[in-house]
């Protein structure tokens, strides 16, 4: 019996060591060491009959179970509070489970509309969970292989607990430019940052299994990043931009589903609201996606630049996101040029008629096109385009007529000028010869006489003719408007007569 009895107490002994090892190895699962200490004694009793098996055991490297989240409770800021080693702190098998433990204390959130009211202990939890969070990159950024099923879910039950949120009112009602305005600062951006650097990290990791990643990265993930676009703070669209376009490249079966709910997000922008603080970005990420398309393009694309890219012009806040527009029209004629004629007169029926400064963002994108427009297509869209160039050529705004003139400075576009100058010429030279005789501006005047010179250097014999026939039409008119002024003058006197008669 007294041999018995010292054969436990040895076996019991000798069982403590690798329980404590494992309550230091689990890296501070929440309440670890406390269930440890309670399920000492089962555990005895189970390494009393298999202490063989447990030496056995210990000599290959043990993997530490993860926790199960659904089984774990929220946690609060009490729990934040409490000392949490780190990583270089706990051994190799401890560190996935710490991994864990760290992503959800990452999941407390805190009132940051209300950070002056704060108390020491609020202030505290928030600089502890930032340091969390920068522990979480570093970590992401230097371990390999430790993306298991389990890992995965807490990490996307972290990101959507502290991204998806409801967005507080806008500050600018109407849409402005970033750099005339005072920027709009989210409050919440000091761990914000830090989480979406984290989900970037973790999205473009190669050890991210993509197939397991399609329960967690989906249509409803991808539409709650969309609706986060719409932040006022430029840094947050920033990193937006940057992760949708990571998981359009990765998810191959996403990227149908966001064009389309890219197109929706446009609908709703250019028919209903014109109010879309995201709309710059959603132009650089689909500028991205156009260049990459194969040719031939199909119908959706045509499409999509029929009824939303050309009607976005239509929309008052387009100098916001212009230059990304622009970019993304150019793309798809440098792809295909025989979409020139559609674009340029998609552009032509909405041309702004008394917004001068939206009048020079249509002729920079027009010049751009024309740089891009084959012989053939410039054929199609001549008379057209170079009927509203006249009335640009006219307008009593400088800036205008000077960017319209300024077109014969592109060498390719003034090359195609001149292949069809017969029938150019007599479309602009009204234009040409009022401003030559008397605009206000001298840069136009000059430039004006500069185009003349230039058909004149191609073909006299056609300035000429159309000099002509400008001064016939211009004697008809005054010979009209003479003619009109005494029938008015016949009518007066009639009237005056008593003889209320229409003269023939």
């Amino acid at each position: 019996m007294k041999m018995i009895n010292k054969f436990l107490k040895i076996s019991g002994g000798k069982n403590k060591k690798p329980n404590g090892s494992v309550g230091s190895g689990s890296g501070g699962e929440r309440g670890g060491s406390t269930s440890v200490s309670k399920s000492s004694s089962a555990q005895e009793g189970k390494f009393r009959n298999t202490e063989g098996k447990s030496q056995s055991t210990k000599k290959s490297a043990p993997v530490s179970k993860e926790p199960k989240s659904s089984a774990v409770a929220a946690y609060t800021i009490k729990d934040l509070l409490r000392p949490s080693p780190t990583f270089q702190q706990t051994p190799q098998n401890g560190r996935v489970r710490l991994f864990i433990e760290k992503l959800r204390l990452c999941s407390v959130l805190f009132d940051w509309h209300n950070t002056e009211n704060h108390s020491e202990r609020e202030s505290k939890a928030i600089e502890t969970k930032r340091q969390l969070l920068l522990e979480l990159v570093d970590f992401i950024g230097k371990s390999k292989a430790v993306f298991s099923e389990s890992v995965v879910t807490e990490v996307m039950k972290m990101v959507k607990t502290n991204l998806f949120r409801t967005l507080p009112p806008k500050v600018h009602k109407q849409m402005v430019d970033p750099e005339e305005e005072e920027p709009v600062f989210e409050p919440a951006w000091p761990h914000l940052q830090i989480v979406y650097e984290f989900f970037l990290r973790f999205i473009v990791s190669g050890d991210l299994d993509v197939r397991m990643m399609r329960k967690h990265i989906n249509a409803s993930f991808v539409n709650g990043l969309l609706e986060l676009l719409d932040s006022e703070d430029r840094r947050e669209r920033d990193y937006l931009k940057t992760i949708l376009h990571r998981i359009y490249a990765k998810f191959m079966m996403l990227r149908a589903w966001i064009r389309k709910s890219i197109s929706l997000t446009f609908y709703k922008f250019i028919y209903e609201t014109e109010h879309h603080n995201g709309v710059a970005e959603l132009l650089e990420i689909l500028g991205s996606i156009i260049s990459g398309f194969a040719l031939p393009l199909k119908a959706e694309h045509k499409k999509f630049l029929k009824t939303v890219l050309i009607p976005m012009h239509k929309v008052k806040p387009l100098q916001v996101f212009h230059q990304q527009l622009s970019y993304c029209v150019t793309q798809f004629v440098d792809k295909d040029h025989t979409l020139a004629p559609t674009v340029i007169n998609g552009l032509l029926k909405i041309w702004p008629a008394v917004n001068s400064s939206k009048e020079l963002l249509f002729l920079n994108e027009l010049e751009e096109l024309l740089e891009l427009t084959q012989p053939e297509e410039f054929e199609v869209i001549l008379k057209p385009l170079f009927r509203q160039i006249s009335l640009s050529i006219g307008s009593p705004h400088f800036q205008i007529a000077e960017r319209a003139l300024f077109v014969w400075h592109n060498d390719y576009i003034s090359s195609l000028i001149a292949d069809y100058r017969s029938e150019v010429l007599p479309i602009i030279f009204p234009a040409l010869h009022v401003n030559s005789q008397n605009h206000w501006n001298q840069t136009v005047s000059t430039l004006t006489l500069n185009v003349l010179k230039i058909f004149m250097d191609l073909d006299s014999d056609l300035v000429e003719k159309c000099s002509k026939a400008h001064e016939e039409k211009a004697e008809g008119e005054a010979k009209r408007k003479e003619n009109r002024i005494t029938r008015w003058e016949q009518i007066e006197e009639n009237v005056e007569k008593g003889h209320p008669k229409n003269p023939e």
